[in-house]
């Protein structure tokens, strides 16, 4: 299961490499439902090309991730006022008598307000940081699909809500976020064959057990743990990576555009490391064959996946 990954989040970039359009009212919505409350998580690498807007509506975008960002801030802010009165309390108390409530206080004021400053400072930041383009199930990145003829790049969502299934699939399914090769005519049916995606990856990560990574069995009373793993091609690469997509639509409810990552058997480096799938890059001569399937065809699917491109991945503990 590929649960997070290190994304090009810039849609610029896919634009040069494969001269996409961008559907600018798609991002449009998107940040508009979001400064109006609905909650979408938009990575901060995903708001860079919109800093130096070039277009109208761009300038336009670029107002909303502003207003967002000091609604952020204006809510940060109160509550570590909040927190940091609560500490002033706890510590207050302690210096006269040791409570178990004031220690639990103080430690969850100090964890809090440690948090929150570190928000405000990512949403101060203007310099871009690696993680600000890692994205998490639940999170927005740039999807290439094809739609009239053409490339295009839309937002969508990691963790794919199938159209015409009900909103709490997102809860009942929630490793919605992979589409395994395995399953892509059963649960996926309605989607391989007919919206498909690419996604520009640089690197992934997934949770391992500490024994499968150590190839050992645990000793009498030895506990496993998890540990996450980042994967890397080497040469480092940006890999476009197969996805199947859905334009979810509800009564009462926004439309949602969501993607899930066509996952595989590992090869052997990735299974030695302990984990048992991976994601699936595809070559540059199949992006219009991929983007543009044929439900009556699924065997050239199958076959686009089967002679993609087979990079050896590193790994090492992640941050």
């Amino acid at each position: 299961m590929c649960y997070s990954a290190q994304i090009v989040a810039d849609y610029r970039k896919y634009v040069k490499m494969f001269g996409p359009d961008m559907d600018i009212r798609e991002f449009a919505r998107l940040y508009w439902e979001r400064v109006e409350g609905s909650g979408a998580k938009v990575p901060k690498g995903m708001d860079a090309p919109f800093v130096n807007p070039e277009t109208e509506e761009e300038h336009r975008i670029k107002e909303m991730i502003e207003r967002y960002d000091a609604t952020q801030m204006t809510k940060l802010e109160q509550e570590l006022f909040k927190q940091r009165t609560r500490l002033a309390d706890a510590e207050r108390i302690l210096q006269t008598k040791t409570t178990k409530a004031a220690v639990e206080s103080k430690r969850i004021a100090t964890a809090k307000i440690d948090g929150m400053l570190r928000r405000l400072d990512d949403l101060r930041r203007t310099e871009q940081e690696e993680r600000d383009s890692r994205i998490f199930p639940g999170q927005y990145a740039p999807v290439m699909v094809m739609e009239n003829g053409r490339r295009v790049i839309k937002p969508m969502r990691y963790q794919c809500r199938p159209a015409g299934k009900p909103a709490i699939y997102d809860v009942k399914y929630p490793g919605t976020y992979n589409a395994r090769r395995d399953n892509l005519e059963g649960f996926w049916k309605g989607l391989f064959g007919y919206t498909h995606g690419l996604v520009l990856v640089t690197a992934f990560y997934e949770n391992v057990s500490r024994f499968r990574l150590e190839n050992r069995v645990p000793l009498e009373g030895e506990k496993d743990e998890n540990v996450v793993l980042e994967f890397r091609p080497n040469p480092p690469q940006e890999m476009l990576i197969a996805c199947l997509w859905s334009h979810w639509q509800g009564k009462d409810q926004p439309d949602l555009l969501s993607f899930a990552a066509v996952t595989d058997d590992p090869p052997e480096e990735i299974a030695l490391a302990g984990h048992d799938r991976c994601i699936i890059p595809i070559k540059p001569e199949h992006i219009d064959a991929w983007l543009n399937p044929d439900p009556a065809n699924l065997a050239a699917q199958y076959a686009i996946l089967d002679d993609r491109n087979r990079p050896y991945y590193e790994y090492r503990m992640a941050a």
